[in-house]
């Protein structure tokens, strides 16, 4: 392709290669400008699924203006060659910043903000990157990071032949051993094939927040089945134990956006480039919060009971030892029994204490939930709370969501709480919900 000439664009050199195609820096001969050139590989232009996807790829970011977006200038066709006319990118990716040390934490959370806001304006419109990664981020030379390649993206308001993702997952491990998104970003959900929405790229930039900040990737293994094992069942090591001196803010946004269950990340990309700004913040001050007292004790789980969390065994830990220590010394003294009474009720009290701690923790999401004016009815399924509300909004999902965690948060014991968020509920049903529900809050209208 390199000194040919498309419509009016002379190809002058090859950028990159792809299960898609190959990219290529040209010159707009009208415009007297660079370009990039996108072109579908023409083995892979007959085959209707895969040009409607390349299609799909300008149309996804053309509909989107934000300045760390490529923009699309067109899409053209040139004998039997279909290719797309883009921004031509003069810079590096982050993988490649990454790779060469090139990345200091302040560049990397500055990088993190921009390209949070500028998927958040794509699923503002409906749309879904599905491929969010290194290589697809390119920063120029004076510091601003582009999206690139929507190649994979999901128009979400518009029902395809690609709405099921286990179909197109298995479409693409046949071909050539490409995989629907790059097997080390992809979301658990991906990499299990199943349907996937905005929150896939919640995890996938997870994935390059954590490489930016440590160098390395959070999940790999010796082949594509074991890194995807990883994806799906392995928690990824703390960024601060990869790298010393990283602000705890940074690893609470990592750690978030990295969570298995897509309803326990963030539900917004603007919720998460504010977080980044606050660490960005801390950074330039160089006043940087640090973990709350429980959550610097990391028990290995291995040494903690089945279903005991690490709070749990530093609350119970503490008042055992406080309480044996009480009573021994009142025993040593020869204080009796009746010496010993008020320690044993201190006893029950705390382990009443213990024993409430998951009734309580239930009781206060119930209540913070009840003051959402979208909220209609909250019950609770065992360990699960069903919300049903009105005219939801992402904001809504966001805080019931931080409600949720911070419910998991304060357990002492016992599995984590889940939840059900129900939209629109019909009338009918809505009545109903108090009958087959341990209902705990519904509101009179």
């Amino acid at each position: 392709m390199i000194g040919k000439t498309l419509k009016n664009y002379v190809v002058e050199d090859l950028l990159g290669k792809g299960g898609m195609g190959a990219v290529y820096r040209a010159r707009d001969t009208n415009l007297e400008r660079n370009v990039a050139i996108k072109v579908l590989a023409p083995e892979l232009a007959s085959q209707p699924e895969l040009q409607r996807r390349f299609l799909q790829e300008a149309k996804a970011a053309s509909a989107v203006n934000h300045p760390a977006i490529a923009q699309i200038y067109e899409i053209e066709h040139e004998g039997d060659l279909t290719f797309i006319v883009m921004e031509y990118v003069d810079g590096s990716t982050v993988r490649q910043l990454v790779s060469r040390g090139e990345l200091d934490v302040l560049s990397a959370v500055e990088i993190g903000i921009q390209v949070a806001d500028a998927v958040a304006r794509a699923h503002g419109a409906g749309i879904v990157h599905r491929d969010l990664k290194s290589d697809n981020i390119m920063v120029t030379r004076d510091g601003h990071p582009k999206v690139l390649d929507f190649g994979l993206a999901k128009l979400q308001t518009v029902a395809s032949a690609d709405a099921d993702a286990t179909q197109a997952l298995s479409l693409h491990m046949t071909q050539a051993g490409t995989v629907l998104g790059t097997i080390a970003y992809m979301s658990p959900e991906q990499a299990r094939g199943q349907k996937v929405d905005h929150r896939t790229d919640v995890f996938s930039l997870g994935v390059v927040l954590y490489e930016m900040s440590t160098g390395k990737l959070p999940f790999t293994g010796p082949s594509a089945f074991d890194t995807m094992h990883a994806i799906v069942f392995a928690e990824s090591p703390p960024l601060t134990t990869v790298r010393a001196g990283l602000p705890y803010g940074l690893q609470r946004v990592v750690e978030r956006c990295l969570r298995k269950d897509p309803q326990e990340r963030y539900q917004n990309l603007s919720e998460t480039a504010a977080d980044l700004k606050r660490v960005k913040r801390e950074i330039e001050s160089g006043v940087e919060s640090g973990p709350p007292m429980l959550e610097r004790v990391r028990l290995p789980k291995t040494l903690l009971p089945k279903n005991l969390s690490t709070r749990g065994a530093v609350v119970i830990g503490f008042w055992g030892i406080v309480l044996t220590s009480l009573l021994l010394t009142v025993l040593a003294n020869k204080g009796g029994f009746a010496g010993a009474m008020p320690f044993l009720v201190m006893g029950v009290i705390v382990y009443g204490h213990v024993r409430g701690r998951r009734r309580r923790m239930a009781k206060r999401f119930i209540k913070k939930a009840a003051k959402l004016k979208e909220v209609q009815v909250v019950g609770m399924e065992g360990d699960e709370f069903i919300v049903a509300s009105r005219g939801t909004k992402a904001s809504t999902h966001v805080k019931l969501n931080s409600l949720l965690e911070a419910a998991n948060g304060g357990l002492y014991y016992g599995h984590a709480f889940k939840m059900t968020v129900r939209s629109d509920v019909p009338a009918e049903e809505l009545q109903s919900m108090p009958s087959r529900l341990s209902v705990h809050f519904v509101r009179e209208e």
